[in-house]
């Protein structure tokens, strides 16, 4: 059958190039669409022994899906999910990692109109708390196979608002959980489509993600039923995926990644997905998985491809690989000429967020440039903007925007739930500002420079941290960096470099004066760490992503306390 993402678009024939795929792209005016429904069971309809998931774990274990067999189960998730009381509206919590029941129990909520909270299995109890008492949980899903379930156990008396505790690949009877292979047993496989006002209308809420928390508590990303084919751009115009391919994202399912690459936009292109289920990532596994299955299209963030990279690509056959994308955090351009030595493919790059889809983004008409981000996509009226809201030219750094006067771009949030006031805070007057600086070179592509609340000013020059974090990243005694600014009389703030070293080197002021010069050598010298401080980890988020505010509310205090 012809990928069903054709089905709505308003154009016809192929795009010549970037100016015609952003001039003209436009999705048709849909008066109702449900992913469940109108792709999952459509696809079933036509061709229900076409693969839609490719499963597999670190034991070898294997499950294929096809989009018949979804569809079944699907609808006996979304009879369980009665079962257990839920209703339209409900929010519920998903922690079940990189389990292949992921997948048919999110298309069973979507066709019931239960809301998703997807979220990782690294939560501790007092993340559990604060997720389900800020979003009115009225379940939890849950994995036997991670330390979460006794997280969630210490503090089932802090939580007021769930009913009900359902455990997947449980050994044994838990007291106080229900078990997800029992109930779905006894499900019927036969589900009635609601009508009317209980059918899940395009403005309803779909899925909620909480944000990483990088600057504050994370707040709750509220995204519709249309948001599915805002990912249409995803996967068949930035990842490229392939009609009866197989595309490989390394994400949990717990992470906004997760349904940018393993999910939406790969089904509605006709392209099958990949599910390598693993607790410790092993760079030679990876590439083992895609020898093995013959995976074409690839997706996942610069640090696993630099560990990547450390493999012997020699033993290897990746020939079906035919395109590789990279997201989630500023490319290295030494990682991408690695990958292409070592491949002979581009890396593609991208800009997104939990708020957003692609949003810039390297498509099939354009020169690669490496660490770049690409160019806006259609539908975005993508801005770079001063304090006052004012565009920036070309070469100035400036905050990443979109702005909303014509319309709201389909895929982008709603909004923040229960946080009306912090949602008028980023987007009013027609104009979302993302929290991001880059700056747009002449050629219209856009650079990364760091977040907002990252920008350190010093001396009158603004420095971005990615560049003299890349810098550092070259030394071969740097395992992991991070840049903050440091309060100064004399210059307002001062470079600091908080640094985990590789295994065989040690601290020593010889060293610090070894980095410091190499960065001033690898970047411009006002930009070089004045103080370095050697340290056995970084403060993180349960993402992954360094806590630079931490780093900074650190020294703040300390030279409070010096003065």
């Amino acid at each position: 059958m012809t990928p069903l993402y054709k089905k709505y678009l308003d154009v016809e024939g192929d795009f010549l190039s970037y100016d015609d795929f952003q001039k003209n792209y436009r999705l048709k005016k849909i008066e109702r669409f449900n992913f469940a429904y109108d792709v999952v069971d459509e696809i079933a309809k036509a061709e229900p022994s076409r693969e839609a998931l490719c499963w597999t774990d670190a034991n070898k274990s294997e499950k294929r899906i096809s989009f018949g067999e979804m569809k079944e189960l699907s609808d006996k998730c979304a009879n369980m999910l009665l079962s257990l009381g839920l209703k339209k509206g409900d929010y519920v919590l998903v922690i079940l990692k990189r389990h292949w029941e992921f997948w048919p129990l999110l298309m069973g909520m979507h066709k019931l109109g239960v809301i998703a909270i997807p979220a990782t299995h690294l939560l501790m109890s007092h993340d559990i708390v604060y997720r389900c008492n800020a979003a009115n949980v009225k379940a939890i899903f849950c994995s036997a196979m991670s330390q979460v379930s006794s997280e969630i156990d210490k503090v089932r008396g802090e939580i007021k608002s769930v009913d009900n505790y359902v455990l997947f690949r449980s050994e044994e009877k838990r007291e106080g959980w229900l078990d997800f292979n029992s109930l779905l047993s006894s499900a019927s496989a036969s589900f009635e489509k609601p009508v009317g006002a209980d059918y899940p209308c395009d403005s309803d809420t779909m899925l909620l993600y909480f944000t990483s928390g990088t600057t504050g508590m994370p707040k709750m990303v509220q995204h519709n039923y249309l948001y599915p084919l805002g990912h249409i751009i995803t996967a068949v115009y930035w990842q490229q995926v392939i009609d009866g391919g197989l595309h490989f994202t390394i994400s949990e399912t717990g992470w906004m990644k997760s349904v940018w690459g393993k999910l939406y936009g790969q089904w509605l292109a006709g392209s099958s997905v990949f599910v390598y289920d693993f607790d410790k990532f092993v760079p030679s596994e990876i590439l083992s998985h895609m020898q093995d299955y013959h995976v074409t299209t690839f997706c996942c963030p610069p640090t696993m491809y630099r560990f990547i990279l450390q493999e012997d690509f020699s033993k290897y056959d990746l020939s079906y690989l035919k395109h590789c994308t990279v997201a989630g955090e500023p490319l290295p351009p030494e990682v991408a000429s690695d990958w292409k030595k070592r491949t002979g493919i581009e890396l593609h790059e991208a800009f997104g967020q939990t708020e957003l889809t692609v949003t810039l983004g390297t498509f099939p008409w354009m020169k690669v440039c490496p660490g770049s981000m690409g160019k806006p996509s259609p539908g975005f009226d993508v801005d770079l903007v001063d304090e006052n809201g004012q565009s920036l030219p070309a070469g100035v750094n400036g905050e990443i925007a979109v702005r909303t006067h014509h319309g709201t771009p389909i895929g982008m949030f709603t909004g923040y739930y229960k946080d009306d006031a912090y949602t008028s805070k980023v987007w009013h007057d027609g104009l979302y500002r993302t929290g991001d600086i880059a700056y747009r070179d002449e050629w219209g592509y856009y650079w990364y420079v760091s977040r907002a609340d990252d920008v350190i000013k010093s001396s009158g020059y603004r420095i971005g941290p990615f560049e003299v974090e890349s810098a550092l990243l070259e030394h071969p005694a740097v395992l992991e960096t991070a840049i903050t600014g440091v309060p100064d009389a004399l210059r307002g703030q001062v470079v600091k470099a908080t640094i985990v070293l590789k295994a065989g080197y040690e601290p020593s002021d010889a060293l610090k004066k070894e980095l410091q010069d190499y960065v001033k050598h690898a970047t411009a010298p006002y930009k070089y760490p004045r103080i370095i401080e050697f340290t056995d980890a970084l403060p993180k988020t349960i993402s992954g992503k360094i806590r630079r505010v931490e780093l900074r509310q650190k020294d703040e205090t300390a030279v409070k306390e010096a003065e």
